[in-house]
């Protein structure tokens, strides 16, 4: 059942440090370090195409090598890039990763935030079935009507569209009453346990999922190691995350949003889908990098 996919996303290059000893500050400290593609929605979009839906993602890039690495990467899974090209640096954020896999980001967006409506209303004017938008555009204030105008031509079309939060930091920020705002009317929404408690004020994770269900047609809320739980109107979900090594979590929400949808988008019911995305997860996690 192949889908037309548009995602809107950030263009990033990823570099992911890991020390293996400890830093000696002023000097030199052994670490494994890969360069590679990053962004937010693209794991998620290559994962739709690896569901055998048609993906086009949307972003903006500068002129610059890192801009054709991201493009080759699209271009090599077969995920068609349509990119704004501006004067600027694209993207890019440096990922530490500590002993138990989690990061912590230094992030430079680059000229992501020059993305306009103009450009991204052009690239929508083709029929598509879907449309996911990056919380990033959502939490930028300079491409924030961006992503809303999109969700809106897409609403309008009556297509169904998904949002994911993708950090907490800048979500605490913005605020989570601005971030619902422009995400409301989103069919499906993604985020993980501290972006959904910091989004609904809740203490709990099944308290938030609940205030999320009464916003949205279909929830999804990743909790790490405990895997994931989820709700589609009164129907509720869960998977576990699956027992592997944790090496780094770069990239594991994006494979498990983006295996997540194309499994829906493929008729799959939300549990099984939300069992397929779990393995995605797992399988990204365990290698340094989105790549897994």
């Amino acid at each position: 059942m192949t889908r037309h996919v548009v995602v809107l996303g950030d263009v990033m290059l990823d570099v992911i440090v890991q020390a293996n000893a400890e830093v000696a500050p002023a000097s030199d400290t052994p670490a494994s370090i890969r360069v590679t593609r990053g962004g937010s929605g693209a794991n998620l979009a290559i994962a739709l195409r690896n569901a055998n839906h048609e993906v086009v993602y949307v972003g903006a890039v500068g002129r610059d090598g890192a801009a054709a690495l991201f493009v080759d990467a699209l271009l090599g899974a077969n995920v068609t890039p349509r990119l704004l090209s501006v004067e600027g640096t694209t993207g890019t954020v440096v990922s530490l990763v500590a002993s138990d896999g989690q990061r912590s980001m230094l992030t430079d967006r680059g000229v992501n935030s020059r993305l306009t409506e103009t450009f991204v209303a052009a690239q929508l004017e083709e029929p598509f079935d879907h449309l996911h938008v990056s919380g990033y555009l959502l939490l930028d204030p300079a491409t924030r009507a961006v992503g809303v105008g999109a969700l809106a031509l897409a609403r309008r079309r009556g297509c169904s569209t998904s949002v994911d939060v993708c950090s907490v930091a800048p979500l605490r920020a913005v605020s989570p009453t601005t971030f619902l705002e422009a995400a409301a009317g989103a069919t499906t929404i993604f985020a993980n346990e501290e972006e959904a408690l910091a989004l609904t004020s809740k203490d709990s994770i099944e308290g938030a999922l609940y205030v999320l269900g009464t916003l949205f047609d279909e929830v999804v809320i990743t909790a790490g190691a405990r895997g994931a739980i989820g709700a589609r109107g009164a129907e509720r979900f869960n998977a576990g995350a699956g027992t592997v090594a944790i090496v780094d979590t770069t990239g594991a929400g994006d494979a498990a949003t983006g295996t997540y949808l194309g499994a829906r988008l493929n008729g799959e019911e939300p549990q099984a889908a939300l069992v397929e995305a779990m393995r995605a997860a797992a399988r990204v996690v365990s290698g340094l990098g989105a790549l897994g």
